[in-house]
C-alpha cells in the first residue's frame, strides 16, 4: 500500500496540480517512496512543458526501468528507441525482475510517447494486455479511443476496469471526461452531471488546488449553457496559473473563457480580444491549429471559386 505522501503526490498528479507536485520535495534515496516521487515530479515537469527539469531529476547511472522510461519521454522522439527497448525489456524477463508498477509505468510512458508522435497503433498495441491492465493504463487507452472519436469503445474499457477499483481516482477522472464526450446523466437526469459532480467534489479537496479542475467544470457547464458560473470558474482558473506563474494549462482557460464570452450576451469584442491573446500566448493549441486550417482552407476554396455571370433580364 502506498505511503499517504506518495497517495497525495498521485492524486496531485491525477487532478492536474502540476506547478505544487513540480515543488514537492525529494525523498531520502534509500525510501521506498523514492523512484515513484521521481517519477511523478518528471511528468509533472512534462505537463508543464519543462522537459530539462524532467531529465534532470533522473540521476544518470539509474538502474530503474520508470526513471529511464520517464527520461526516455522527455526527449521527444529521440527517446521512442529507447521507450521501444524498455518495452521488450520488461517483457523478456521474470516476474521477480520488476514490480508490476515498474511494468505498468513503462508501458504508459511508452504509449503516451507513441501517441505523440502519431503512432496511435503502436500506442494501442503497448497497452493491448487487458489482463494485466492498470487503472492508469486502462485511463489511458480510453483517452486514445475518445481522440477516435470511438467514445463506446471507452465505455466499455471504463465499465470493466471500474468493476475492479470503483474507487480508483484516474477511473473516475476519465468517467468525467466521457461524461463531457457524451453528455451522460446520472441519476438527477441532468446532461454532464457525473462530471461536473466529479469536478464539484474534487474541488472541495483543500489539500488539492488545481486549474484543471476549475477548467474542466467550466467547460461543463457551458456545455448546459450556465455561462456566468462558467466564467467564474475559468477566471478563478486564470487566477491560480498567474499566481503560479504557470503558462501551460493557460491556454485551455484561454479557449473556454472565448467560447464562453463569444456564446455571452456582452460584446463581441471581448471574445475576439481573448482570442487574440489565445492566438499570440499559445499559437499550438489545438483550437488555435484547427481554426486556422479552416480558415487557410476556406481562404484557398474561396480562391478557387468563380461567381456565375450576373443574370439581365430580356424582354
Amino acid at each position: 500500500m502506498d505511503s499517504s505522501e506518495l497517495y497525495h503526490i498521485k492524486q496531485q498528479f491525477t487532478l492536474g496540480a502540476y506547478p505544487a507536485l513540480a515543488n514537492t520535495p525529494v525523498p531520502d534515496p534509500n525510501s521506498p517512496d523514492y523512484v515513484p516521487t521521481l517519477v511523478y515530479k518528471a511528468r509533472a515537469c512534462l505537463a508543464l512543458n519543462d522537459p530539462a527539469s524532467a531529465l534532470a531529476l533522473v540521476p544518470e547511472d539509474t538502474d530503474s526501468v520508470a526513471l529511464r522510461a520517464v527520461a526516455a519521454l522527455a526527449k521527444g522522439d529521440e527517446g521512442l528507441e529507447t521507450l521501444r527497448d524498455l518495452c521488450v525489456e520488461i517483457e523478456g524477463e521474470g516476474d521477480e525482475e520488476f514490480s508490476k508498477w515498474d511494468v505498468d509505468t513503462v508501458r504508459v510512458l511508452a504509449a503516451t510517447a507513441f501517441l505523440r508522435s502519431g503512432e496511435i497503433e503502436e500506442a494501442l498495441e503497448t497497452l493491448s494486455d487487458a489482463e494485466k491492465a492498470s487503472d492508469e493504463t486502462s485511463a489511458l487507452l480510453c483517452q486514445i479511443y475518445f481522440t477516435l472519436s470511438r467514445p463506446s469503445v471507452a465505455q466499455k474499457i471504463l465499465s470493466s476496469a471500474l468493476r475492479s477499483n470503483p474507487d480508483s481516482l484516474v477511473l473516475q477522472k476519465v468517467e468525467a471526461t466521457l461524461s463531457l464526450v457524451t453528455a451522460a446523466q446520472n441519476l438527477s437526469g441532468e446532461p454532464y452531471s457525473t462530471a461536473i459532480s466529479f469536478y464539484t467534489e474534487q474541488l472541495a479537496n483543500p489539500s488539492v488546488s488545481s486549474a484543471a479542475l476549475l477548467v474542466g467544470r467550466g467547460v461543463a457547464r457551458i456545455l448546459r449553457g450556465e455561462l456566468s458560473a462558467a466564467r467564474s470558474d475559468l477566471e478563478e482558473a486564470e487566477n491560480i496559473l498567474t499566481r503560479a506563474q504557470s503558462k501551460p494549462g493557460m491556454g485551455d482557460v484561454l479557449a473556454a473563457m472565448t467560447v464562453a464570452a463569444g456564446l455571452g450576451t456582452g460584446k463581441r469584442t471581448e471574445a475576439d480580444e481573448i482570442w487574440s491573446r489565445l492566438c499570440s500566448e499559445h499559437p499550438t493549441h489545438p483550437m488555435v491549429t484547427d481554426l486556422s486550417a479552416k480558415a487557410e482552407l476556406f481562404d484557398t476554396c474561396a480562391a478557387k471559386f468563380q461567381p456565375p455571370p450576373r443574370a439581365t433580364a430580356s424582354a
